[in-house]
């Protein structure tokens, strides 16, 4: 099967750029906030915002890897962070691709659990096939595709690029 590049590596770091200063005018009162990042590319991209964060605001991110089962996602989820640590604080839940939700949907329920000044979820795509009533506060692009595409994002030194195949 082809692959049709969506995102190259420029486009990739200029929509990491760009949400990083969204999350910046959204949390511009907060002085520190988490970025949580969904194993495994989910949490590679965080680290790439808060990469981003750090040089374009003066906000404090604390990262955070969650861990969720993909095939079991009623699992018990593991965070790098212990629920204290992010306890009335606010939150970025970040993934690298919006399919159905159910990732996003059952990461964001896993949180509900504690409280927080303020949570949003950010996506670099969204596929606009959701099966739960979950959105994408900050998103890179939105794409409509066929349910047997599969879009793949893949982070390499220098060498970012997301396809559709």
């Amino acid at each position: 099967m082809a692959k049709n590049i969506i995102l190259n590596h420029e486009e990739i770091e200029h929509k990491i750029k760009r949400i990083a200063y969204q999350i910046y005018e959204t949390f511009i009162d907060e002085q520190e906030i988490v970025i949580a990042g969904i194993s495994s590319n989910g949490f590679i991209f965080a680290q790439k915002l808060v990469d981003a964060l750090e040089q374009v605001s003066d906000l404090k991110p604390l990262l955070c890897e969650v861990k969720i089962d993909k095939k079991n996602p009623n699992a018990p989820i593991k965070t790098s962070l212990k629920p204290e640590e992010y306890t009335n604080k606010g939150l970025v839940l970040v993934d690298d691709v919006l399919n159905s939700g159910t990732t996003l949907i059952y990461g964001v329920r896993h949180f509900l659990d504690v409280p927080l000044k303020k949570f949003k979820t950010a996506v670099l795509v969204d596929r606009n096939h959701k099966k739960y009533p979950v959105k994408a506060d900050f998103k890179g692009i939105s794409l409509s595709t066929g349910l047997m595409e599969h879009v793949k994002i893949v982070f390499k030194e220098n060498a970012n690029s997301a396809y559709l195949s």
